[in-house]
């Protein structure tokens, strides 16, 4: 991969892909070793795109765990991907490409490509910080998915910004749900 050097064109999203269940073993293989290398200036971010869901029952009610907590099952979005956010030269190439679980990069050949800024939006694997508009406690309104019509105030927001937990108020109780940022409004 002599003349992947020559194509650097600076931190961008590339797309590795993995033996089916690896996803998370590769990202966290990638992150100690940008950590243990001190690779930071080469490899930025990496993420496994999944989205967290309640369990529910036939009749749309979440399901309990024996501890009274909502059962929550993780759904990958792009089973044996893993997107990794770097600055592709030889030594960044190399050191994703020979992680236990990696088969390649995606791209024609052996040719890593990356994702277009269509493609980044399209797939929401970076949310763009100016954009992000939702603080702890605020009071926000369900606009589509599953528990469209549902308010509360947001307990816990995740680390990427595309998920988020609000208390929600039902007619009988306070339950703690999980929604898509791209989901909710603030409200009014």
């Amino acid at each position: 991969m002599s003349n992947i050097n020559e194509k650097n064109q600076g931190p961008r999203w590339y797309v590795a892909h993995t033996y089916t269940g690896y996803e998370n073993k590769v990202k966290d293989s990638i992150e100690k070793i940008v950590e243990n290398r001190g690779l930071g200036h080469l490899i930025y971010d990496i993420k496994v795109p999944a989205v967290r869901e309640p369990v529910l029952d036939e009749g749309g009610n979440p399901v309990l765990d024996k501890n009274g907590e909502e059962k929550i099952v993780e759904t990958k979005l792009f089973p044996s991907y893993v997107f990794v956010k770097m600055t592709m030269n030889d030594e960044s190439w190399h050191v994703v490409r020979n992680i236990t679980g990696v088969t390649g990069f995606v791209g024609p050949g052996s040719e890593p490509t990356p994702l277009t800024d269509a493609e980044i939006e399209m797939f929401n694997v970076e949310v763009p910080s100016d954009e992000f508009k939702y603080n702890l406690g605020d009071r926000i309104k369900v606009i589509s998915g599953i528990f469209e019509g549902y308010s509360g105030t947001i307990q816990e927001i995740s680390e990427d910004k595309k998920s988020m937990t609000i208390l929600a108020s039902t007619e009988r109780r306070d339950i703690s749900i999980m929604v898509e940022t791209k989901d909710v409004a603030l409200a009014d």
